[in-house]
Formats: C-alpha cells, structure tokens, sequence
C-alpha cells in the first residue's frame, strides 16, 4: 500500500540525517533546556522555539504540540536506556550489577538531565495515557531485565520475579532520592545499589 503524500512528509521529517530530521533534534534539545530549567508545566512552545531559533509556528511544522514533543524525547531517552542494558546481557551476572550501577548512578551512562527529563515525564505520566503507556513499556523492559539477570544468578528461576521488583524498586527509589538530597552521594548510592542487589542474586 503505498503512502500519502504528507505521511510520506512526516517520515522524512523524522530521518535524523535529512534537514527535517535535524531540526527535529535541534528542537528536541531546546525543550530538553527549557524543561531543565523551567519544567514542563512552564515551558511554553515559545520558550522552545527561541531555544531552537525558530518561531513557534515554524516549530508546529515539526511537532504538533508540547505533548508531542515530551513522548519523543520519552521515547528517545528509553530507547538508549534498552539499548545500553542489552549491551550488558552477555555478561556474568555480577558483572550485569557492576555494570549496571555504573550506567546509573556515575552520572556518566545516564547524565543527572537526563534524570531529571525522565522524572518529569513520570509526573506528566500519572494523567497522560500515551505517555503512561511508554512509561509501563520501559518498566516492563527493566524488570524483564533484571528477572533474567536474577534466573541465572544464585538466586534462581524461583526468587527472580520478586527479585526483579525490589530491584526495580531500588533503582528507582535511590536514583530519585539521589537527585533531589544533594547529601546522599552518588557515589554512596552506587555503592548501595551494588551490594542490595548482589545480596538479592545470592553472589
């Protein structure tokens, strides 16, 4: 079947190497900045725009909205967190732990914007279906992950389901508490992490 006309336009404007699809990213980055400083609830599409040095009805041409704008970059910033976990499955699993905290909580794998980006999005999540749905989807791929880690640790098939979730958990919880007590280390939360889930694989 073969497409229309603008779906063939909305396409190329999503090709990261054509013009459509830099701007896109240059787009993206501005309300990356705008979120980081202002948060979501204040960014206006005009913010975005002068970041990106464009007008707000130019940006429309790309994105047909703030909502919009908020789920690609969800999704973006979820599919490099898929991607650099899948990178870790051929390892043992306590170099999976190893490795994991440091994705996390160095501020090297995932920077402390980029945190910070997705804890915005876990707030606009709890009344937007869409991005709820990217928000479960992410989760599911996490848990999933760490159940496999869990089924051929020590641990075994039978404690890796609830394994994953404490887990999952504290990723989660330490991440976030990290970000906002600027008194608990990352350093010290790595180290907490590491040992909690060590402990949780029987290693």
């Amino acid at each position: 079947m073969s497409m229309s006309k603008n779906q063939q336009t909305n396409n190329a404007l999503r090709l990261p190497g054509t013009r459509g699809g830099k701007r896109r990213q240059l787009i993206l980055a501005a309300f990356h900045d705008c979120i980081i400083k202002k948060g979501y609830a204040k960014t206006t599409l005009r913010d975005v725009a002068k970041g990106a040095g464009m007008t707000a009805s130019h940006l429309l041409y790309y994105f047909p909205g703030k909502d919009a704008m908020l789920i690609q970059y969800f999704e973006n910033v979820s599919q490099t967190i898929i991607e650099r976990l899948e990178v870790l499955q051929s390892e043992t699993p306590q170099r999976q732990v190893e490795l994991l905290a440091e994705l996390f909580f160095t501020g090297k794998g995932i920077t402390r914007s980029e945190i910070g980006f997705m804890l915005e999005c876990f707030g606009v999540a709890v009344h937007d279906q869409h991005l709820k749905a990217h928000k479960t989807k992410l989760d599911r791929y996490c848990k999933d992950y760490l159940r496999d880690l869990f089924r051929v640790s020590p641990c075994g098939p039978d404690g890796a389901e609830d394994a994953a979730e404490i887990g999952y958990s504290m990723l989660i919880g330490l991440r976030t508490a990290a970000y906002f007590d600027r008194s608990l280390k990352l350093s010290r939360a790595l180290e907490l992490f590491r040992a909690e889930l060590l402990n949780l694989a029987g290693i």
